[in-house]
């Protein structure tokens, strides 16, 4: 089987790829843009599988189909919730909202099996351009991510945004810090929060941040023109505004 991922956040695609890898599902390439994805198309055999972002950094992920006939069947990976997909649901193997949950990769993956020996029937999609183009524009309003999901032992655990001090990078981990002092692991990273989260109450701080504009008790001048934010409860680490965000930390604020 042959799998292909576009996808527009290059940090996402390695974190699908990865999880693909566990279910024995080979990725032979990874497309970030409309135009990548076309050239690719235009000088390759078409794979069996696509894993397909809607939004890419230069357009929707459907004017490839418009430039090129796509041979593949195809799961959606979105951040968009079901109503606006239920016009092209059925035309598609499957569709996963992001974060990626590993249990409904493996039931897409499986239904994918199911029905490879019908893919040459099935995968040619006849997708509704135009009004896919039109549930994705204003007035569809995009839908930020209210709530994680954590494994604690063999219970699972719901943390709203409003319980959210911090997230932060350690050790390849991302981490939920809450006001109740406590740290949570995600199976997600930084670069992948900053699409899910409202960019109204959350701002990447560093490399290593995000914090909630709620959050924030106290803004302290820092060395090297930088900033030092003093969060309720985290003190295990200093929580700098790094010297290139500091002008638009400063916008956001205000």
């Amino acid at each position: 089987m042959i799998t292909l991922i576009i996808e527009d956040e290059k940090p996402a695609a390695r974190l699908l790829q990865r999880k693909l890898e566990k279910l024995d599902v080979k990725v032979e390439t990874m497309l970030h843009s409309v135009e990548e994805s076309v050239e690719w198309f235009e000088n390759n055999p078409h794979p069996d599988l696509i894993f397909l972002d809607i939004q890419l950094s230069d357009g929707l992920s459907f004017e490839i189909f418009e430039k090129i006939d796509i041979k593949s069947a195809i799961i959606f990976t979105t951040a968009y919730d079901e109503y606006a997909l239920k016009a092209f649901k059925l035309n598609s193997i499957d569709y996963l909202l992001k974060p990626i949950d590993e249990d409904d990769l493996e039931v897409a993956v499986s239904k994918f099996k199911t029905r490879m020996p019908k893919a040459a029937e099935t995968s040619n999609l006849q997708l509704d351009f135009e009004q896919i183009r039109q549930m994705l524009s204003n007035p569809f309003e995009k839908t930020y991510k209210k709530r994680f999901t954590v494994k604690i032992g063999q219970h699972l655990k719901v943390i709203t945004t409003e319980e959210i001090e911090c997230f932060f990078s350690e050790n390849k981990g991302t981490y939920i810090h809450t006001y109740e002092n406590r740290d949570y692991l995600i199976d997600s990273t930084l670069e992948i929060l900053e699409q899910e989260l409202d960019k109204k109450d959350f701002f990447r701080v560093s490399r290593k941040f995000i914090v909630p504009l709620k959050a924030i008790k106290e803004i302290q001048v820092y060395t090297n023109s930088r900033l030092k934010v003093i969060l309720p409860t985290y003190r295990e680490d200093e929580v700098i505004v790094s010297r290139e965000k500091v002008q638009d930390f400063k916008s956001w604020l205000a």
